[in-house]
């Protein structure tokens, strides 16, 4: 599973003395565990639950390092961005324009949208088919375009 390579990897980094991967792995832990029991009882993550939680964290970093850029905070945005490339290892390889299109082709071809006002049904089969491997605001965009263009 992969919180269980994410425990090895903070192990590893401990032994190590990297205090950037070790502050960034015990982050995400405290993370899955705090998603963990979350809800009305508590259980165990799926990969893909974990990646999700993951991929929450990179966007948090993102956001971080653009406030601390605006505010004139360089050396603490450097820190976020070196935070989001440990965490980047984690998740799946993002998919390439080409890629991504060509999903989106297909999930709306299959449920046959083709009008602007399918967007919320075609979101669900676009974002199963793309599992968290391209920006949902990137993924929106596209599917509206193509939606509003006819698919």
């Amino acid at each position: 599973m992969l919180i269980e390579t994410i425990r090895q990897d903070l192990t590893t980094a401990m032994k190590a003395r990297d205090q950037l991967r070790t502050r960034t792995l015990r982050a995400v832990i405290a993370a899955v565990q705090e998603a963990q029991v979350a809800g009305t009882e508590a259980r165990t993550l799926t990969d893909d639950e974990v990646v999700a939680v993951i991929t929450a964290q990179v966007k948090r970093r993102v956001e971080a390092a653009e406030a601390f850029e605006q505010g004139g905070r360089a050396e603490k945005a450097a820190d976020e961005r070196a935070e989001k490339e440990v965490l980047e290892v984690y998740l799946p390889a993002g998919l390439t324009a080409d890629e991504l299109d060509s999903l989106i082709a297909a999930a709306l071809a299959e449920g046959g949208w083709a009008a602007p006002s399918d967007m919320g049904p075609a979101m669900k089969a676009v974002n199963a088919k793309v599992a968290g491997r391209a920006d949902g605001r990137l993924v929106a965009d596209r599917v509206k375009a193509r939606l509003a263009a006819g698919a």
